[in-house]
């Protein structure tokens, strides 16, 4: 048998059985196995980053190159000239909220602070486990709203005082807002969940301060960590507030609007014949305005029916035949009548709002006080047409006469400011307070206009000013709100004379006159409502931390039953 051929080399000389397999190692499992066409390499060794911007993109009219990145610094870059971080290098300004303030002052801080940059506190109010009952917390704070609203209080106090007390029961996150006669708020448990939202609607107001005074403390006490007050201690709380008798009679308020009447028609130069008709007027008014709401007619038609009677008077005694023997003033006893009815409280309430930035219920406000002016206008002119008619000797130039008396003045200054404190149902012990806050804006204003000749408006605003810086200083000595020590203190200063000849200007005619007179009017009210706002400002801006007075008392004992 013959054998084998061998030659060549000898790995062409093994056979497949001779080959051993290659280890794990030497191949790697992503290699393209023999016979597959092989990929080509790629250009860089680095992959490509999701971030590089696609071959052939253009971004407007000059394409990006691929190698710019976009944490690249700009071409226009200079360091010297880089603009200001979004976050300062000293950091951002913290807001420090001083635990012996006020509640209202806390609570205006934290609205006025971005949502998301507001503290989250702990509850003051304690709850059961299953955490607070969110419908009966946002129920209650829509009800002491309300109350604060009806009572005159500025949207933003109103605001305040109900994201206090929805802090209080554990609701941090609720938003309220305030318009002129709807209130609203929502809150919302957490960003994955829904929001609940409550609103209520207030249809009647009234002006007692008594009332207003009581929610204060109620919301002291509700805010405060050293009270434990439940939801149903609040209620009935509140409730007690709403039976509250208010504490002055009928016949009390009624003698009130005549002294009011009075003092004011002294204060423009009256005498004692003056202030008995101005008193006998405004008194009638007062009635006939009391007969009018009990028949249901809107407040339009009872200014108009109260500005009849005083100025009815007025025209009267300028008939009768012995004006001249009793030096009796008839537009003194007219101008009397005016500052018993002229909506002051709602002007500077107005302004306020328009101030601190809420536009529409600021709005609302004032188109308020347009249609109470125009009822009183309408109400006056209407009798002092007739007086024309009848020849009633009524003239501007020598209607007021300027009578130096300065103890008289500041005698019938407070005696206003008294009849109007009671007028507005304050509590007793704020009315002393208030009398002498007036005596001493009158005084000021008597100091800048008469003996300083500066003009009416620059003296009303400063004496305004001062009006709200000392009512801010009373009301946080006595952790209550300013409106008891300011509304009846800018009585003197209310442009009863400017009114009242603005509208005898347009009975007899002369048009340029009257419109004259009653653009001074609108301004010096705005002066008014611009100075007590200035003031309140000033007293938050350097005054911190409030006295002991009967809230810090309050805070001393746990209280929880009435007000």
């Amino acid at each position: 048998m013959a054998e084998p051929k061998r030659g060549g080399s000898g790995a062409d000389s093994e056979g497949p059985e001779d080959r051993k397999p290659q280890s794990d190692e030497a191949r790697s499992a992503f290699t393209p196995p023999a016979g597959v066409e092989q990929p080509e390499p790629p250009e860089e060794d680095s992959p490509t980053s999701e971030f590089a911007v696609p071959e052939g993109l253009t971004t407007g009219e000059y394409p990006i190159p691929p190698e710019v990145s976009g944490f690249d610094t700009p071409s226009t870059y200079s360091a010297r000239n880089a603009p200001p971080a979004f976050t300062p290098a000293q950091g951002m300004p913290m807001v420090r909220l001083t635990k012996e303030a006020p509640w209202q002052d806390r609570m205006r801080t934290l609205l006025r602070m971005p949502v998301g940059d507001r503290p989250v506190p702990e509850p003051v109010q304690r709850h059961d486990e299953a955490g607070p009952a969110v419908p009966r917390v946002l129920d209650l704070t829509l009800r002491i709203g309300e109350l604060l609203l009806a009572g005159g209080e500025g949207a933003e106090d109103v605001e305040a005082a109900m994201f206090g007390v929805s802090r209080a029961y554990g609701l941090d996150r609720c938003e309220p807002n305030v318009t002129f006669t709807l209130l609203s708020i929502s809150y919302q448990p957490s960003l994955v969940e829904d929001p609940v939202t409550a609103s209520r609607t207030v249809r009647r107001r009234g002006t007692d301060y008594t009332r207003l005074a009581a929610v204060y403390h109620l919301i002291d006490d509700i805010t405060s960590p050293d009270t434990d007050v439940t939801l149903e201690e609040a209620y009935r709380t509140l409730a007690e507030i709403r039976r509250n008798r208010h504490p002055y009679p009928g016949w009390a308020l009624t003698a009130s609007s005549g002294l009011l009447a009075g003092a004011a028609s002294v204060l423009v130069g009256g005498g004692p014949v003056v202030f008995l008709a101005a008193a006998v007027g405004a008194m009638l008014g007062d009635r006939l305005a009391w007969l009018c709401a009990g028949r249901g007619l809107p407040e339009f038609y009872q200014f108009l029916v109260a500005a009849m009677p005083p100025a009815a008077m007025g025209v009267a005694l300028t008939l009768a035949p012995t004006t001249t023997m009793w030096d009796v003033r008839p537009s003194a006893v007219i101008t009397g009548g005016l500052f018993a009815l002229l909506p002051g409280r709602a002007l500077v309430a107005g302004v306020q709002d328009g101030l601190t930035g809420y536009y529409i219920t600021a709005s609302a406000r004032l188109l308020e006080v347009m249609y109470f002016f125009i009822a009183i206008v309408i109400g006056v002119l209407v009798v002092l047409y007739l007086g024309v008619q009848l020849d009633a000797e009524l003239h501007a130039a020598t209607a007021l006469e300027t009578v130096e008396r300065p103890v008289t003045q500041i005698l019938a200054s407070m005696l206003l400011c008294f009849a109007f404190a009671i007028l507005l149902q304050q509590q007793r012990n704020t009315v002393l307070m208030v009398t002498l806050n007036g005596g001493v804006a009158w005084i000021v204003y008597g100091a800048m206009h008469d003996v300083g000749e500066i003009s009416a408006v620059a003296s009303t605003a400063v004496a305004a000013g001062l009006v709200g810086l000392f009512g801010q200083l009373f009301s946080r000595y006595q952790y209550a709100s300013a409106l008891p020590y300011v509304t009846a203190a800018i009585g003197p200063l209310l442009p009863g004379s400017s009114t009242y000849f603005g509208l005898l200007g347009i009975a007899q005619n002369d048009l340029n006159q009257g419109l004259a007179s009653l653009s001074t009017a609108a301004a010096l009210s705005l002066a008014i409502a611009i100075g007590v706002n200035l003031g309140g400002e000033i007293s938050r801006l350097f005054l911190k931390t409030p006295g002991a007075g009967r809230g810090a008392s309050r805070r001393a004992a746990k209280r929880t039953r009435g007000f």
